[in-house]
């Protein structure tokens, strides 16, 4: 254990020419051992105290985890945050109705008193963190099984935990690094009162819609913007019309000094996951298995709802935001599988194992602690392989696919109460019911889903062996004789889940004998048994990639001693740094660093509601009416590319200049490197921005908030 903790001692405190300097996803402590010489040389003018520090404000105390899988920034001493419309967009679509649809009007608060609660929605601010490997290391050895490791890591971590929330209001996590070679404890402060505050009409946030996702160039205005409220006392406090706007630490200035070729840029945010050691039988089953589970399903689903959606303004606002996170990572599955071919990752990544193999053989120590990892890591996927796919096919297919399997596993707990018999339980039970049965069918189309359970279950049978099939394709097979057009009108004739008002009269009068006989029911149950199941089968296998892939990673890291490591992105908030740049997808292509609003003409297309643009957009364009948000050249710019890296999590995320100002907004990579959160394309991978010079145009120009802009500070010059 010492070993390795000195090891990753050496790969955390060395520089190294053989990782670039736009390539990484760095832990904010250690970005002064780390990065400041190179960033300073790439033009940044903060230092390291400026960007974390726990004593005093500094950039990561304007950062916030926006609801559960966003990046957000303050951008006023009143709690204002900046987000990406993407992420804003559920919550948008839960406060729109057919009377106001804010996804196709827009909406802005001219005051605070007409701010939206967003209910259930959360920020999060990152405290601090503490590397805490050596407390935990002190604990271990190398005659430990995996189990009894992860089980001495939990006791001492939360033996931590308790430390560092007692007496306060925080909460705090032990996150493993370097696949669980190196560890920190991290404290976050989570406020609940959050509120809407505005967002341009989707004909400008999401401008180019799926047909332009993952794209350059790129036209879309993708931000929306909420408040963070607090109680009088500057604490976190459930929503009260007695709540403050919370003053924040620190928060970013915004720049309007534009965007140039070169020019340092800064993001700092919480990216969702990445596999940058990923060895080549786990990239075989993320392309084979994980991803084309994921891309035939969703397409099929996503055909079906697009019918509906472009047929009934209703269905369209409830599936909207259902559609959109389907397909954000049904592309990205189609174009990471595409670019890791194209980038020969897998044959780059069997070398790898070569060299490292030899290695290992050259010394009688190293083959002793080494020598078994790579055959285990190739039988172990291959062990789990049948179970993957499965349970990724019945995830995609029967879970997240078909709406009334899953929503019926809500009654679990009345089918319980009405066994037991005990009223306090079943009132319990249907009182929980009565609250999900209001959020479910708000944004639910009975016949959307009809359509798709038929399309998505036939699918599963048809590529899944029998042996994997949940118990309900025995009543499939025998009583419907295997059509699956009857078994899915048959459930929603007689659902007590197919519909709202026949939910609301069963919960009226339950009976645990209609419970039983429900076949969407009797369905989600099957359903969830199967994939427990499965997952179980996979328990054995999974455990020895994790152990086998820590040790790896060690063993990668004693290999190459003198060379930079950075810890794969896990929803822990991290800084990347690079610059502003254009690029070469192709022969004889090269795309420019910047759009601009010429561009959202181009692309116009009134008879496509993914290229539709706003009149008033329209007329200030004609106008050239851009005030203090044009360039140089009097024209209106809309977004930029930058090298820095990136990948789900981002979204969000500042994009900072070397003075600690805002001056965009991280949105999307591109789809010529689409195998990043594998492996990071040098010469190609994107990111790409909204310029702020056009998130404030919108606000300023086109809706006329101006409050907004007034609370904002705007640094010129």
């Amino acid at each position: 254990m010492k070993q390795i903790a000195a090891l990753l001692l050496i790969a955390t405190i060395s520089l190294s020419q053989m990782v670039k300097a736009d390539e990484g996803m760095w832990l904010l402590p250690l970005v002064n051992k780390l990065n400041m010489n190179k960033m300073q040389e790439l033009g940044m003018n903060l230092s390291s105290e400026d960007i974390y520090s726990i004593n005093n404000s500094s950039l990561k105390d304007a950062i916030v985890i926006f609801g559960r899988g966003c990046t957000g920034e303050l951008i006023s001493d009143q709690g204002l945050i900046l987000t990406n419309h993407h992420c804003g967009y559920g919550n948008i679509q839960a406060l729109s109705s057919v009377e106001h649809n804010y996804l196709e009007d827009g909406f802005w608060a001219k005051s605070k008193d007409q701010e939206l609660p967003a209910e259930g929605l959360s920020v999060t601010f990152m405290k601090y963190m503490e590397d805490i490997t050596e407390k935990i290391n002190a604990d271990l050895n190398d005659e430990m099984s995996e189990a009894e490791r992860r089980a001495k890591i939990k006791e001492v971590s939360n033996a931590l935990i308790k430390e560092a929330t007692e007496g306060n209001h925080y909460r705090a996590i032990v996150q493993d690094y370097f696949e669980g070679n190196q560890f920190f404890i991290i404290v976050y402060e989570q406020f609940k009162d959050v509120r809407f505050v505005g967002a341009p009409p989707s004909s400008i946030g999401k401008f180019g819609h799926d047909t332009d996702n993952w794209m350059w160039p790129r036209h879309t205005g993708d931000f929306s913007m909420f408040r963070v409220y607090c109680g009088p006392d500057g604490k976190p406090a459930e929503y009260s019309k007695d709540n403050v706007p919370y003053k924040p630490a620190h928060h970013l200035p915004v720049s309007l000094k534009g965007v140039k070729m070169d020019d340092f840029a800064m993001t700092i945010g919480f990216p969702g996951s990445t596999e940058r050691y990923l060895t080549s039988w786990g990239i075989e089953e993320r392309m084979n298995i994980t991803n084309q589970s994921r891309i035939k399903p969703r397409g099929m689903k996503q055909d079906v709802w697009n019918v509906d959606m472009m047929a009934s303004e209703k269905v369209r606002i409830q599936y909207a935001s259902k559609f959109s996170r389907s397909s954000n990572y049904w592309k990205n599955s189609i174009g990471m599988n595409r670019g890791l071919e194209k980038l020969n990752v897998l044959d780059q990544k069997r070398e790898l194992e070569k060299e490292f193999s030899k290695w290992v053989n050259a010394s009688s120590d190293r083959k002793a602690k080494y020598g078994d990892i790579l055959p285990n890591l190739e039988k172990a996927y291959t062990d789990q392989a049948p179970y993957i796919k499965a349970n990724s096919y019945l995830r995609e297919c029967l879970l997240m696919g078909t709406e009334v399997f899953y929503f019926s596993l809500n009654a679990r707990n009345l089918k319980e109460a009405l066994e037991s018999e005990k009223q306090e339980d079943i009132d319990a039970a249907i009182e929980g019911l009565k609250a999900a049965g209001e959020k479910f069918y708000k944004n639910y189309y009975p016949e959307t889903d009809r359509k798709v359970l038929t399309t998505l279950s036939k699918l599963y049978a048809e590529e899944i062996d029998a042996k994997y099939h949940p118990t309900f394709y025995e009543t499939v097979n025998k009583k419907f004789k295997g059509n699956y057009e009857k078994y899915a009108n048959t459930i929603f004739s007689k659902s007590i889940f197919s519909s709202q008002e026949r939910f609301n009269a069963f919960l009226a009068k339950p009976s645990l004998k209609t419970l039983n006989k429900d076949l969407a029911f009797q369905a989600g149950v099957s359903t969830i048994e199967t994939y427990r199941s499965i997952a179980g089968m996979i328990q054995e296998s999974a455990a020895t990639i994790a152990e086998s892939n820590r040790l790896f990673l060690a063993g990668l890291m004693e290999m190459n001693p003198d060379k930079v490591y950075y810890p794969d992105a896990n929803f822990t908030m991290r800084l990347s740094y690079g610059s502003v740049g254009d690029y070469e997808p192709r022969d004889g292509v090269k795309y420019k660093h910047f759009t601009t609003i010429e561009g959202i003409m181009e692309k116009e297309d009134p008879d496509n509601y993914e290229f539709l643009v706003p009149a008033k957009l329209k007329e200030l364009w004609k106008a050239k009416d851009y005030g203090q948000y044009a360039n140089c050249a009097g024209d209106l710019p809309v977004c930029f590319t930058s090298n820095n890296d990136i990948t789900g999590g981002n979204s969000g995320s500042p994009v900072i200049n070397a003075d600690g100002e805002l001056f965009g907004l991280a949105f999307d990579g591109n789809w010529e490197a689409m195998s990043g959160d594998i492996a990071f394309e040098t010469e190609l991978q994107k990111c790409i921005n909204v310029d702020i010079r056009y998130v404030l145009f919108i606000i300023d120009k086109y809706a006329g908030a101006t409050n907004l802009i007034d609370e904002m500070t705007l640094v010129k010059e």
